[in-house]
């Protein structure tokens, strides 16, 4: 099936060990440019290893990662991970307004983002501009992860990580989260790649899926594939006899 979707991430043979232990185990796969690929396994299978390694904070031992057809390590760290951005489940911010949040990655450039940007990027997100000047500190925790996501869109990254975004929030949040992060797909054309322990959010946000079980990939393709797994140890995964 992959063959048939242009990479934005490709994984040629790719090893990591840390101190000896091997946790990623010769991956080899895609995840398909424009689309949302959810990824899910039980929890050590080496997910979040995986997204360290699509913006170099950590290099693979053996094999090769490309993005967008050019090899990881001929890009600088810096290019790179304007291109492909991170998101995580603890949302962490610096102290101060929702302004001086999202303006962060531009001052650590050098360069400022106007107040029109910030109220555009707000909006993308599902917020009001009135936002711009709250502190950080008053915000629920649905609110924040929408201005950690918002701050991750200022350098307009083709590539968009997620890692858990919505684990901790109600269920209400998580389906705004859900809502936003397939409207910056829509309008965009951005790829995602969304960890999730969600199977329900995985089949039904998810157009192509990965299944991660103890450093491997094991299973990948559209994500209707999860309603109907083809291996055994997904099979086990799904049904749930897998931590």
């Amino acid at each position: 099936m992959a063959e048939y979707y242009e990479a934005a991430i490709q994984f040629d043979h790719v090893n990591y060990s840390d101190r000896g232990t091997l946790i990623l185990k010769d991956i080899n796969g895609l995840f398909p440019k424009g689309k949302i690929t959810t990824l899910v396994g039980p929890s050590g299978a080496g997910k979040t290893t995986l997204f360290k390694l699509c913006n170099r904070l950590i290099s693979p031992n053996s094999g090769e990662i490309q993005i967008d057809g050019r090899k990881i390590d001929q890009y600088n760290p810096i290019e790179l991970r304007q291109n492909v951005g991170l998101a995580l489940q603890s949302a962490t911010m610096i102290r101060g307004t929702v302004m001086k949040n999202l303006t962060l990655p531009l001052t650590l450039k050098g360069s400022e983002l106007t107040e029109k940007d910030a109220k555009e990027l707000l909006q993308d997100v599902g917020l009001d501009e009135e936002f711009l000047n709250r502190n950080v500190k008053d915000l629920s925790g649905g609110q924040r992860q929408k201005v950690s996501i918002a701050r991750t869109l200022v350098n307009k990254p083709k590539i968009l990580l997620l890692d858990e975004i919505t684990s901790s929030l109600d269920r209400v949040s998580q389906q705004d989260i859900e809502a936003l992060i397939v409207r910056i797909n829509q309008k965009y054309g951005t790829t995602i790649v969304w960890i999730t322990h969600n199977l329900t959010q995985a089949i039904t946000i998810g157009e192509y899926s990965w299944v991660m079980i103890d450093g491997e990939l094991i299973e990948s393709g559209e994500s209707s594939f999860l309603d109907n797994p083809q291996n055994d140890q997904v099979k086990q995964f799904i049904k749930g006899d897998l931590a």
